[in-house]
């Protein structure tokens, strides 16, 4: 029962977290415009198929390519981040913080 509420808490979390972003696609003539956009994609898909099926072969390296995939999303100015309140960041952060705890050790330890 505590992993299921911890699941809960930690989806409430990225939901209060995930109001805030925006993620935009645009059309460009320019093929050389769309570059960072796709290179991400193809960044953070090789470096969760690396975590997921190959980490004893690979090592760190699918960490590495998540990373770079990341900050090719926002070289690419696809991500927006609207303004957030205090109040919604520490709901989403008590959230994600007491779901990790309950999905990890059983309990929430203050």
């Amino acid at each position: 029962m505590p992993k299921l509420l911890g699941i809960l808490l930690f989806v409430i979390g990225v939901y209060f977290l995930g109001q805030n972003i925006i993620i935009a696609t645009s059309y460009s003539p320019y093929w050389w415009r769309d570059i960072p956009a796709a290179a991400s994609v193809l960044t953070i898909m090789s470096g969760m198929l690396s975590l997921l099926f190959f980490r004893h072969i690979v090592g760190n390296l699918g960490w590495i390519l998540l990373i770079i995939g990341v900050v090719l999303v926002f070289l690419s100015g696809g991500i927006m981040l609207k303004p957030t309140s205090l109040w919604e960041f520490f709901i989403a952060f008590a959230a994600l913080a007491g779901g990790l705890q309950l999905i990890t050790q059983g309990r929430i330890r203050l």
